[in-house]
């Protein structure tokens, strides 16, 4: 039999969980004005590692220097050092030039916008947000490597759709660790969602496929908006784990015919170059329709956005979603001009 973990109201002590890291140079916010953060100001917050790691760098490249072979030089290191790519720093720096040439520019004060102008139409083809209109229930896959930070994304992206007025339902579909339903259900209590897991039973192993099918049977059954099934994180390389994570997307298939509706796969900002061989290999496997980068906050990694969206020119994947930090509101649909914008500002 199934478990189902019905809503509870969250006990108090589990909160210190979520808290973002403190500042340990941060005013009492008693001698201070609050003000509400916008989202641009997270990303900028976030992204404050990639832009020191490259600030080093930078920060003698756009101060009134004469633009010449020796700065495009700096700045292509700058780039690799941002794990941006080595096709990614040649597309850039071919558009920067085109633009130096076309505009008769002769000043790097003038470059830095250049810069973000021709990193956002790099980067644009992946700016598709996801629109979960036209299924009920809509059943989202999440997959990726171990570490990657699915459990947790699971737990934001219900946040996320629950703030938009949709229902969701979590499927506990890591059958592997015991750890993973035990967080899943922390946020299924923390948002105040019902968690499907496997038996609790520790001498029975359960099938994940079989636990997504039964998590979306109920959500058909209760009418619910959104399913976010989880499955176990694999490397790429044990193939029968991959063969596993098809099954369970055919199995999917078998409780609705055209599900999974989404197949996310949750990426690390850490691995930096790492990430676009995940992509490749989770493509094959499940055919990927969309991205979550995770951690950007934690890394000097962060142009590794644009590494993807170089080697993947003729299909574009979509990249749904940015992590930017801890709280439950740093999950949010990427945007490429707020991104270019924050990096080099």
């Amino acid at each position: 039999m199934i478990f189902t973990f019905l809503k509870q109201k969250q006990p108090t002590r589990m909160f210190s969980i979520f808290k973002s890291k403190k500042n340990p140079d941060e005013k009492n916010p008693a001698q201070v004005e609050t003000r509400p953060v916008s989202f641009t100001d997270k990303i900028r917050q976030g992204l404050t590692r990639t832009r020191q790691q490259l600030g080093k760098q930078l920060s003698g490249l756009f101060g009134g220097r004469k633009i010449d072979e020796d700065l495009y030089e700096e700045l292509e290191t700058a780039l690799l050092t941002a794990d941006t790519g080595i096709e990614a720093t040649n597309r850039l720096l071919e558009s920067l030039r085109t633009r130096v040439r076309r505009d008769a520019l002769d000043d790097s004060e003038q470059l830095k916008t250049v810069l973000q102008d021709v990193l956002t139409e790099l980067l644009q083809p992946l700016e598709r947000p996801l629109v979960t209109t036209g299924h009920t229930p809509f059943v989202i896959m999440i997959a990726g490597v171990n570490g990657v930070g699915k459990t947790t994304t699971i737990g934001k992206l219900a946040h996320y759709f629950q703030s938009q007025g949709h229902s969701v339902l979590l499927a506990a579909g890591d059958t592997f660790r015991a750890a993973a339903q035990e967080q899943l259900k922390v946020w299924g209590e923390r948002n105040q969602i019902t968690v499907i897991s496997q038996e609790s039973d520790p001498g029975k192993k359960s099938d994940p496929a079989a636990v997504i099918f039964d998590a979306i049977n109920a959500a058909v059954a209760r009418k619910i908006d959104i399913v976010l099934a989880d499955t176990a994180g694999r490397l790429t390389t044990q193939l029968h784990l991959m063969e596993e994570i098809r099954k369970i997307k055919r199995v999917i298939a078998k409780a609705i015919p055209d599900a999974p509706h989404e197949v996310l796969l949750v990426l690390d900002a850490n691995t930096g170059q790492n990430a676009v061989s995940q992509l490749k290999a989770f493509n094959d496997a499940l055919g990927v329709t969309g991205l979550v980068m995770t951690k950007l906050d934690g890394t000097a990694r962060g142009g590794v956005i644009a590494a993807i969206a170089a080697q993947f020119t003729d299909t574009p994947p979509a990249l749904r979603f940015i992590g930017v930090g801890e709280g439950l509101d740093d999950l949010r649909p990427f945007n490429a001009r707020e991104f270019a914008e924050a990096l080099f500002d």
